[in-house]
């Protein structure tokens, strides 16, 4: 994780570079207004995520049992307690927001419930909340700042007219930064899935241990992504916008491309982690 961060803020401090010199006086502006929407995105993407997949605070006296699973993983972690919401779809799936422990909100969905065992609930609950403790949301939208820069400044290069200058040679470098812009997006793109990918990896290490029962939740990751085939394509569609959010995604494929471009490693992967994770722990 530490390497893939890294090279993102290389990437970003080369493409801060190649705007300097390629837009001159123009780029104090564009930075200004992608500075604007960082800031937006960094404070409202986890609010509106929330919106967007319908989640509903309950309180204890609501959803006594969901709560007392928070509490008891509050209180093995030695973390707050975040906020809890149920979110009604029967997509099985279960998802955290919030930029730090103090904005954090945990979430699952009325088909989770239903299908979970109170242990196997247990471990997706903590494989969320290690993303909370771990300020996971925070990483991500700091890390998927360079591509939104980048498309802005591809949109911003072609349709603006920048390009129109009567200098030939400011003109020129000017229609460099839509190629420039466009190839710094895709890679940023790419080390962003890849990042998402490590996190889902150590939530699901971080639960495994902190539970103490791997087994639980590579039951509940098996579970849940078999009960994805029964879902109506539909209902799965909608809920695809959101996979950098759940706990499992709605839609995954074996195909390497896909692969390359998902939000979570593969089911194969998450499993072969806990397997070795419940033999450090004595079979657990």
């Amino acid at each position: 994780m530490a390497t893939t961060m890294f090279l993102i803020g290389l990437l970003y401090v080369v493409f801060v570079g190649v705007l300097l010199v390629l837009l001159r006086g123009s780029w104090p502006i564009i930075l200004l207004i992608t500075g604007a929407l960082f800031v937006g995105q960094f404070w409202f993407s986890d609010r509106i995520a929330a919106l967007g997949m319908g989640a509903r605070e309950v309180t204890r006296e609501q959803a006594p049992e969901l709560h007392g699973t928070v509490d008891r993983i509050c209180a093995l972690a030695d973390m707050p307690k975040p906020k809890v919401a149920i979110a009604e779809s029967d997509v099985p799936n279960a998802f955290a927001t919030g930029r730090g422990e103090k904005t954090s909100l945990v979430c699952v969905t009325t088909g989770l419930l239903r299908r979970l065992e109170p242990e196997e609930l247990e471990g997706v609950l903590a494989h969320e909340m290690s993303h909370v403790a771990h300020r996971d949301v925070a990483v991500m939208t700091i890390a998927s700042f360079l591509g939104v820069l980048a498309g802005m400044m591809t949109r911003v290069a072609l349709y603006s007219g920048l390009g129109r200058s009567r200098d030939s040679t400011m003109g020129l470098a000017v229609l460099l930064v839509p190629v420039v812009s466009a190839a710094v997006y895709v890679i940023s793109f790419l080390l962003t899935r890849v990042l998402s990918r490590y996190r889902e990896l150590a939530a699901d290490r971080a639960a495994a241990l902190l539970t103490g029962r791997p087994s639980a939740l590579a039951s509940a990751l098996t579970k849940v992504s078999g009960e994805m085939a029964r879902i109506p394509t539909k209902d799965l569609r909608k809920a695809e916008p959101y996979n950098a959010f759940w706990f499992a995604p709605a839609f995954s494929s074996k195909e390497s491309l896909s692969r390359l471009l998902s939000t979570h490693p593969t089911l194969e992967q998450r499993l072969e982690q806990l397997t070795r994770i419940s033999a450090q722990l004595g079979g657990a």
